[in-house]
């Protein structure tokens, strides 16, 4: 992966121009789900977004090599990128 995040919970993101936040929850995950802090940084930078709302959108990208795409991270914007978890096998909803 390109982006040069340290082996911590906070980063800064050029895509966002803010500090991201890694929560409790979403570290949780993302180790459950072997998913690399690396993996993360790159999906926030370069994953395709899907708004939920105002504040709220996921962040899903397919990697290869695995078997479980869509990588996908519920994220709050806010005064920093707030990961607040991350999943894998996501869908995107259809949009009507």
């Amino acid at each position: 992966m390109p982006h040069d995040v340290p082996d911590c919970q906070t980063w800064f993101s050029i895509r966002f121009k803010r500090p991201v936040l890694l929560t409790r929850h979403g570290k949780a995950r993302m180790e459950e789900r072997g998913i690399p802090l690396q993996m993360v940084a790159d999906l926030i930078e370069t994953g395709e977004i899907t708004p939920k709302n105002e504040h709220n959108l996921w962040i899903g990208k397919s990697y290869p090599g695995r078997n479980d795409n869509l990588i996908c991270a519920a994220v709050a914007l806010e005064n920093k990128v707030v990961i607040k978890t991350v999943m894998h096998r996501w869908k995107r909803e259809e949009t009507p």
